[in-house]
C-alpha cells in the first residue's frame, strides 16, 4: 500500500486532576494558548483542554483530560515518560531557567545529554516535561506563538519536540516503529545508564522524533494525575487515514478503526509494550466552531453532542478561560 510517511507529532494527551490549576500553569506560566475547551468524547463528564500555538496547528498541541479523582502516578516502564516542548534557541533555555526560578517551578539544570540543549521540569502534578532548543534543528517546522502570551515571542514554545518512550522490551516497540509506522533509526545517546535510540519520520527534526529507552529494572507505570495517556502522529488527511485503517487491518494489528473527533479524524492502537498510539489528521482544525480571536473561551462541543449541552455543562466544574 502506498502510504505517505507520518509527518511527526500531532499531539500528546495527558491527565490532570485540577483543570483550573492546569489552565493557570499552561497559559500563565508556559504561555501556551488554550485553543479548545471541550470534553473527553469518550466520557463527557470531564474536560478535554487543548493548549497549543496561536491556532492549534498540528504538532503544537499538548492536551489534558481532567479526571478529578485521579490518584498519584507511580512512574515506571511501558509509558510515555517525558514530553518535550520546542523553544527557538539555546538562549531561550536560560530565559526559561530564570522564569522557572522566579515562579518556583521544579526544574533541573540545562543539559546536552540528548544531543541538543534541553531543560527538564515538572508541572504542579509531576508531569514530566522538557524544553528542547531548536537552535541547530533541521526538519519539520514549528508553530507561531500566541500574540497575547506572557512569554516573549523570541523565547515562546513553538510546538512539541521529541517524546520519550520507556519500555520493558525495546526491540518490540522498535520493530513497530520501523516496520509498521515507517520510522528510521537516526542515532543514539546514553541516559539512565542505558542507550536511548532516536527514531525519526517525515522531514525529521525535533518535531518528528521518538526517543526509545529500555528499562527492565522498573515496574510497570501506574498512571494517574501527571501521567501521559497517549501520543498522536500526523497524517495528511482523511483519505490517508483510511489507508492506515486498511493497512493495520491487513497487518492484523488490533485497532480502533476510523474515529470521528470533529477537530480531526483518528485511529488508535497499542504497540506491543502497551503504549497507546494515535494517528490523527492535520485538519479540519479548531476554527470550525469558534472564531480565531475567541478560541478556547467557551465550552465547545462537536455537533453530535450539542443536544446534550445542558446535561454536559451541569456535570462540569466552572472553568473561566476568557482572556
Amino acid at each position: 500500500m502506498n502510504l505517505k510517511p507520518l509527518k511527526g507529532q500531532h499531539h500528546v494527551s495527558a491527565i490532570t486532576a485540577d483543570a483550573n490549576r492546569n489552565y493557570d500553569f499552561y497559559t500563565k506560566t508556559l504561555g501556551l494558548r488554550l485553543v479548545k475547551k471541550t470534553v473527553n468524547q469518550d466520557d463527557t463528564s470531564v474536560y478535554h483542554l487543548f493548549y497549543a500555538d496561536e491556532r492549534g496547528n498540528p504538532g503544537t498541541d499538548l492536551t489534558f483530560f481532567e479526571i478529578p479523582r485521579a490518584g498519584h502516578t507511580y512512574y515506571g516502564t511501558n509509558s510515555i515518560s517525558s514530553t518535550s516542548l520546542r523553544v527557538p534557541s539555546d538562549q531561550s533555555l536560560h530565559y526559561w531557567k530564570s522564569r522557572f526560578e522566579e515562579l518556583s517551578v521544579e526544574h533541573e539544570d540545562i543539559s546536552h545529554e540528548t544531543g541538543r540543549a534541553t531543560l527538564s521540569f515538572t508541572d504542579f502534578e509531576g508531569q514530566r516535561l522538557m524544553l528542547v532548543s531548536d537552535e541547530v534543528n533541521v526538519g519539520v517546522g514549528g508553530g507561531r506563538p500566541w500574540k497575547n502570551s506572557p512569554v516573549p515571542a523570541e523565547h515562546s514554545i513553538v510546538g512539541l519536540g521529541p517524546v520519550l518512550l520507556t519500555v520493558s522490551k525495546k526491540e518490540h516497540t522498535a520493530k513497530v516503529l520501523t516496520d509498521i509506522l515507517g520510522y528510521r533509526k537516526k542515532r543514539g545517546y546514553s541516559a539512565y545508564g542505558s542507550e536511548v535510540s532516536v527514531f525519526e519520520t517525515g522531514e525529521g527534526g525535533t518535531g518528528a522524533e521518538l526517543h526509545l529507552l529500555e528499562r527492565s529494572d522498573l515496574p510497570m507505570e501506574r498512571p494517574g494525575r501527571g501521567s501521559v495517556h497517549h501520543v498522536a502522529f500526523r497524517v495528511e488527511d482523511e483519505e490517508e487515514l483510511n489507508k492506515w485503517v486498511k493497512y493495520l487491518k491487513d497487518q492484523r494489528i488490533p485497532n480502533s478503526g476510523f474515529v470521528e473527533r470533529y477537530y480531526f479524524k483518528s485511529l488508535y492502537f497499542r504497540e506491543p509494550n502497551g503504549i497507546l498510539f494515535e494517528l490523527a489528521t492535520d485538519g479540519p482544525g479548531f476554527e470550525g466552531d469558534e472564531p480565531f480571536e475567541h478560541l478556547g473561551e467557551k465550552l465547545a462541543l462537536p455537533p453530535y453532542f450539542e443536544d446534550q449541552r445542558n446535561i454536559i455543562e451541569a456535570k462540569l466544574k466552572p472553568l473561566d478561560t476568557k482572556e
